[in-house]
């Protein structure tokens, strides 16, 4: 049948995208006959598809599956051609899900089963169990849809095959969730700076470590949370329970892959799904999926807004967005061009808290660099979040480095995210104080960019004061940066700590 290197950015492209569009593009279907009378529980059907895709086609299409009555496992496994093409020239990349017969309606949560994208070239799913970014459930009888979204074609096109085996037999027994626990006990400190890392992979979509190893990554960089955030699918948020620990608080998210930029929703209830298919030409899809976080508890980051590579670089509204991820993994000239962009919405009077990610896939990823320190009520998802969205956080290369900033006038202080209602005469001492950071030198900007530097000595630890007035200065905010680059990067000037703004003035 026909139809008409791992290196860290090629991994933000195998998360897979798809873009929805107006327009349903469905491929010729596939059929199985009902079992026979006295089939054997385990008897099994294949069927086959091929077909061919041109440059310029959708982003996606559905291949009908039509599933008859006592089938208790769905094995798909899915190839394409990879021809070598010219330097420059995109070559084929193919993504792939599922839906079930509840529909695939843009949103049907019920209907999803599960989403690899291009990172597995196979799945299962069953009652009892499925492979990593599927969901577990019976398999009811009817018409069943597999995804292919071709990513990326080659000029010559993209021929690809997909083989769907049925296996019959009776229903397993159901999966049952395990979510994490709301509370690590052992990290608890009431009031307190807590350190994050909101964008993290697992195998459950196109991570290489395993929910253990991420834990234990998380708990040797000195972290008290982590927020999981699989591409496309909330199946990881149904068995953190099973790898919890005491001194590590886990919550749920998704990193919403679309074809125009990756959106992590984070710190969604377990069991959360966020659909993906839409770019930003379709602003009002764009928009439910927000109201969908929000109405969720959850908020909206920006994620690596220059990442430069095919459907990274964020293209939708600033406005909708709660978090800028300016900073991700090592320091690198997109996360320079991030916090240019951000520093220059800042200027221009749109303050959108900003925050930094590891996004680490990987073992040879460091988890935790970099990571967002945010002052919060307690070590609760609502007090993180809350924390998060007003700006009362820094970011950090590691657990090593400690930054205070404050501003204080006429008797009165702010620190991070808050305001200092000082009067247009009144003189306001802003102070910055670094530890953890030797080598590196201390920066206090303001609307004018930088407005006082001093070099950190071999201790690692400085102190710099500046003395402005709400008259010149409407913000303040520091930065620690390493003229040598930074872990993993050779990049000069490299981020080893920034701030949030303090505001100056009565508004």
């Amino acid at each position: 049948m026909s139809a008409g290197e791992l290196s860290r950015r090629n991994l933000l492209r195998a998360g897979g995208v798809l873009s929805a569009g107006a327009a349903v593009n469905m491929l010729p279907g596939v059929a199985f006959a009902d079992p026979a009378p006295d089939a054997q529980p385990g008897t099994t059907q294949t069927r086959s598809v091929s077909g061919h895709f041109a440059p310029g086609n959708p982003d996606f299409y559905y291949l009908p599956v039509q599933v008859p009555r006592g089938v208790n496992q769905i094995d798909v496994v899915y190839s394409y051609d990879r021809p070598t093409v010219p330097a420059g020239t995109r070559g084929n990349a193919c993504d792939i899900g599922m839906f079930g017969p509840e529909g695939f309606q843009l949103g049907n949560k019920r209907g999803f089963r599960g989403w690899s994208g291009g990172f597995r070239d196979r799945f299962t799913i069953t009652a009892s169990q499925a492979t990593p970014a599927y969901i577990a459930g019976p398999i009811t009888p009817g018409t069943w849809h597999v995804i292919l979204g071709p990513y990326t074609i080659a000029p010559q096109g993209l021929d690809y095959k997909v083989d769907i085996t049925l296996t019959f037999g009776p229903q397993g027994t159901p999966f049952t969730p395990h979510p994490a626990p709301l509370t690590a006990p052992a990290k608890q400190r009431g009031r307190a700076w807590y350190r994050g890392d909101s964008h993290l992979h697992t195998v459950y979509s196109d991570g290489r470590r395993t929910p253990d190893q991420l834990v234990a990554a998380a708990r040797a960089a000195g972290l008290d949370f982590i927020v999981s955030t699989d591409h496309n699918t909330h199946s990881s948020q149904l068995i953190w329970g099973d790898y919890a620990t005491d001194d590590l608080l886990i919550l749920n998210g998704e990193e919403v892959t679309t074809r125009s930029g990756h959106w992590p929703a984070i710190g969604l209830p377990a069991g959360t799904w966020l659909d993906w298919r839409y770019r930003a030409s379709d602003p009002v899809d764009f928009r439910r999926f927000v109201e969908q976080t929000h109405r969720a508890g959850g908020l909206v980051t920006a994620a690596h807004p220059f990442a430069n590579c095919f459907g990274c670089t964020y293209e939708f509204s600033y406005e909708l967005a709660d978090l800028v991820e300016v900073w991700n993994g090592p320091w690198t000239l997109d996360d320079e061009a991030a916090v240019t962009h951000w520093d220059g919405l800042l200027r221009g009077g749109r303050w959108i808290p900003a925050i930094g990610d590891s996004d680490a896939h990987n073992p040879d990823h460091i988890v935790g660099l970099p990571h967002t320190v945010v002052l919060a009520d307690s070590l609760e998802r609502g007090a993180l979040l809350r924390g998060l969205k007003a700006g009362r956080s820094w970011l950090a290369e590691s657990s090593a480095v400690t930054l205070d900033f404050s501003a204080s006038a006429g008797g009165q202080k702010a620190g991070i995210g808050e305001r200092l209602p000082a009067d247009t005469g009144t003189p306001v001492q802003v102070r910055a104080t670094v530890s953890g950071a030797p080598g590196t030198t201390i920066t206090i900007l303001d609307q004018l960019g930088p407005e006082t530097s001093a070099a950190v000595p071999a201790s690692g630890t400085a102190t710099l004061t500046w003395t402005t007035y709400p008259r010149y200065t409407r913000w303040v905010r520091a930065e620690v940066r390493r003229a040598s680059g930074g872990p993993n990067t050779t990049q000069p000037n490299a981020m080893v700590a920034m701030t949030n703004p303090i505001f100056v003035g009565r508004s």
